[in-house]
């Protein structure tokens, strides 16, 4: 891992519907449909999500990649 940069968490709307992606360590992806009305309330959920959890999302994240041994 390194000095590298991961992404962690992801959202956006491909697919036709907002969405959230949660990526874990080794690359697989959890998707989670957002139940919003529309891609405007999908951004203000996502960056209010991110505001509030992304120290966490980090943590997570980098617990997985200890758990699997990477450097």
């Amino acid at each position: 891992m390194g000095d590298s940069w991961h992404a962690v968490v992801r959202y956006d709307t491909s697919h036709g519907f907002a969405h959230k992606d949660h990526m874990h360590y080794g690359g697989r992806k959890e998707k989670y449909p957002l139940l919003v009305e529309s891609f405007n309330q999908a951004l203000t959920l996502a960056e209010e999500d991110l505001k509030d959890h992304w120290i966490s999302y980090r943590e997570n994240f980098l617990q997985e990649a200890n758990h699997h041994g990477a450097k």
